[in-house]
């Protein structure tokens, strides 16, 4: 017998305006545990906007529910437990190790910012193992290459052991060896533990590779909803990107066949 699919997050109606213009208009979905679901469109579909809506991180319209609980209802501390976000970028001006950075991630766990119980230690250590970066906790992150600084901060979020994490194309400015690991790694993290990812993902071949739900959007507003074989598909891919998506792809596909 098929398990039954939990629903973990929904978001219904989500409307954030800024003055008179509607970034995002109305969007709804739902993530079961376990799913993986990519939120894809052009520059200025409102991808980023809407997961920072979600983050709480911007006023919205709608509801947003985790587990059925209403998280504008929700306290910070309870929010800041269930659900971690990563960035693209990270403005770092501080000098701070790799192990200090890691530890951020159990604040919303501990009585204070250097009191550590023993929960806080393994989760820490445990996220600085699968992210391997062990080895490099007491070095500061002002010394860190692009990739590593994206996985310690990947790091914190598995310290913060949330059940969704948030992505806001958490692999846009890296090189391709470093886009493999992070999400094999957010694939390890989430494996048979019922949590579940809501990422922007810029590259279609990425998005396509990495999720098994998708959001497609533009000018604010959800074109469809569902699975590859629903969203991924020429006449609709090639309407919102104003393109022949799939021939773009392949041709790309062909100029390494011929190599």
């Amino acid at each position: 017998m098929e398990k039954q699919k939990c629903t973990l997050f929904k978001s219904e109606n989500i409307t954030v305006k800024i003055s008179n213009l509607t970034l995002v208009n109305e969007v709804s979905f739902e993530v079961n545990e376990n799913d993986k679901l990519i939120i894809i469109g052009p520059n200025g579909a409102g991808k980023s906007t809407l997961i920072r809506a979600l983050a709480q991180g911007l006023p919205y319209k709608g509801k947003a529910y985790l587990r059925g609980k209403d998280l504008a209802k929700m306290k910070q501390i309870e929010i800041a437990r269930s659900i971690g976000v990563l960035a693209q970028n990270h403005n770092i001006n501080y000098s701070f190790t790799v192990e200090e950075i890691v530890s951020l991630g159990r604040y919303a766990y501990s009585q204070g910012l250097l009191m550590k119980n023993k929960d806080d230690k393994q989760y820490i250590e445990e996220a600085l193992e699968m992210t391997g970066l062990s080895d490099k906790r007491n070095q500061s992150v002002l010394t860190l290459s692009g990739g590593e600084i994206q996985r310690t901060f990947l790091a914190q979020v598995f310290a913060q052991n949330p059940e969704i994490l948030i992505l806001d194309e958490p692999t846009n400015h890296l090189d391709i060896q470093y886009q493999k690991q992070v999400f094999e790694l957010i694939e390890k993290w989430m494996k048979n533990n019922g949590k579940s990812v809501i990422a922007v993902v810029h590259d279609l071949s990425l998005a396509s590779f990495f999720g098994n739900q998708f959001l497609l959007m533009n000018k604010g507003n959800v074109i469809a909803e569902g699975t590859d074989k629903e969203v991924l598909i020429p006449e609709k891919l090639n309407n919102v990107y104003g393109m022949n998506v799939c021939e773009w792809m392949n041709t790309l596909y062909n100029q390494w066949e011929s190599i």
